[in-house]
């Protein structure tokens, strides 16, 4: 009698042909201490040594690494140390949490007018932007005011942030990207310039967001000439921010751009808040009889209502997927302000490590400074990192932490990475001037998910992005 054809007598004819030797050869575990040969190779044409690269990679579910290369090297890890602020204040906030930002009436309403000074008291609400600052104010309208015979008092008391220089981490203090946190922080502290070419009349107009008072923006720029390419269209406007209450742009904007926005952060941040309010007030069509200045919400005074942001799980998606540096310093802050009523950078910090140490981390792992990886001093090893993160697996945020991450090929800061693991992986990118990193999670080709850390520092770190390219790859093809 003639056998059927079993799956296991099928893999035996198969060996018995000699396939079998080349399926054992693909499936060969790796050693974790040697380096793939596609990573070793974008390295060497990178002109970055080996050993400027910690890489660790862990199956999800436990087990044996598939690689650990220098794992237990600190390195700064640029913007993937916003993982760990983001999953820390997940865990100790929880996905639902919300910001608050109270609104006090500091006198009687009759008549449209308010016989006194309103009071907006910032608790740290990382997006309190444009669009929120006119709901904002269009429920104080709400209230049946149109004229405030008084002051509009802003209250930023509830963090304690040392004075900073916004041009000594790179020199650009224009970049949104440098703006300092703010118990209320309005629209990031930065505008946005909009550029809209008019050729018939020669000139591109200049719009802005959010209406800013005492704020002078040119109305125009003139258009380069018509063959000009779109290019660096940024230089070519040669922006000058540094006169405070104005900003001015010297050059010329081509038309081939089309029409384009460029957010800066102009100079003067401490009043950028009051310049908005009163800007979006008078707006909205509002009478101030007094101005906008900084103060103190006046003890046993009640809230007339309450700005509440979007949930956390929102905020960290915005933190995660953009790598937005002054929303992960809120949200560092936010822990201290949560837990003790009032934040420094210092307790803030001391949240984290709280929380570090209580899920086994090793204070020596992680060196944390302003939870958004925009530092010098920043610090954590990959094996710690990498460890966090398979915890993270497990977690009930879990969910809202891989939905924060950018999807290789699709989206965030990863939208232009081309490879293999095309919409396979979420992944945390960094970078600064001699650091590139990524950090997340990998779902291979063969089903199984895996963390991925990497960190490079190097003075040519930048050329070494191929060389991480390279590493979701091979992850994602079974290692």
């Amino acid at each position: 009698m003639l056998r059927p054809i079993t799956p296991l007598l099928r893999a035996t004819l198969a060996c018995a042909l000699g396939a079998c030797l080349a399926l054992a050869a693909r499936a060969a575990p790796p050693e974790p201490g040697v380096l793939p040969a596609p990573v070793q190779a974008a390295l060497a044409r990178a002109q970055v040594p080996r050993e400027a690269l910690s890489a660790v990679v862990l199956p999800v579910d436990g087990g044996r690494a598939a690689l650990a290369w220098q794992a237990g090297v600190p390195r700064n890890p640029a913007s993937v140390m916003k993982l760990v602020t983001t999953y820390a204040a997940l865990e100790l906030l929880g996905p639902a949490y919300t910001w608050q930002t109270p609104v006090y009436l500091g006198g009687a309403v009759q008549g449209g007018v308010l016989a006194g000074d309103v009071y907006i008291q910032g608790q740290g609400d990382p997006k309190l932007v444009a669009e929120r600052l006119w709901l904002l104010l269009r429920r104080l309208q709400a209230q049946g005011i149109k004229v405030i015979r008084g002051d509009i008092v802003l209250d930023h008391g509830a963090f304690h942030v040392p004075a900073r220089d916004a041009a000594a981490f790179d020199g650009e203090p224009w970049r949104p990207y440098n703006v300092a946190p703010d118990a209320l922080l309005v629209n990031f502290n930065a505008l946005t310039l909009d550029f809209i070419p008019d050729p018939q009349a020669g000139v591109a107009r200049v719009a802005f967001e959010p209406p800013l008072a005492a704020m002078q923006v040119p109305s125009s720029v003139p258009l380069a000439p018509r063959a000009t390419a779109c290019g660096d269209w940024r230089a070519g406007l040669r922006g000058d921010f540094a006169q405070p209450g104005h900003i001015a742009l010297q050059g010329s904007y081509p038309a081939a751009c089309g029409e384009r926005q460029w957010p800066v952060a102009p100079a003067e941040p401490e009043k950028f808040a009051a310049r908005a309010v009163e800007g979006m007030w008078r707006a909205l069509g509002g009478s101030l009889t007094g101005r906008v200045r900084d103060g103190q919400v006046p003890e046993g005074l009640q809230p007339a209502f309450a700005s509440t942001s979007p949930a956390l799980a929102e905020v960290v998606r915005d933190i995660n997927k953009y790598s937005n540096n002054v929303m992960a310093q809120q949200l560092l802050l936010t822990l201290a302000l949560h837990r003790d009523g009032s934040a420094t950078p210092e307790t803030a910090r001391a949240v984290v490590a709280d929380w570090w140490a209580a899920r086994g981390g090793a204070p020596a792992d992680l060196v944390m400074d302003n939870g958004a990886g925009l530092s010098r001093e920043g610090r954590v090893t990959a094996q710690a990192l990498a460890d966090m993160l398979r915890q993270a697996w497990a977690s009930p945020v879990m969910p809202e932490l891989l939905s924060s991450l950018p999807i290789t090929g699709i989206d965030g800061t990863l939208r232009r990475r081309q490879g293999q693991a095309r919409g396979a992986a979420h992944l945390k990118t960094g970078s600064l001037r001699d650091v590139v990193s990524v950090a997340g999670f990998v779902h291979a080709a063969s089903g199984r998910r895996y963390v991925l850390v990497a960190l490079v520092n190097h003075a040519n770190a930048g050329a070494a992005r191929p060389a991480l390219d390279a590493l979701v790859d091979w992850v994602w093809a079974g290692e």
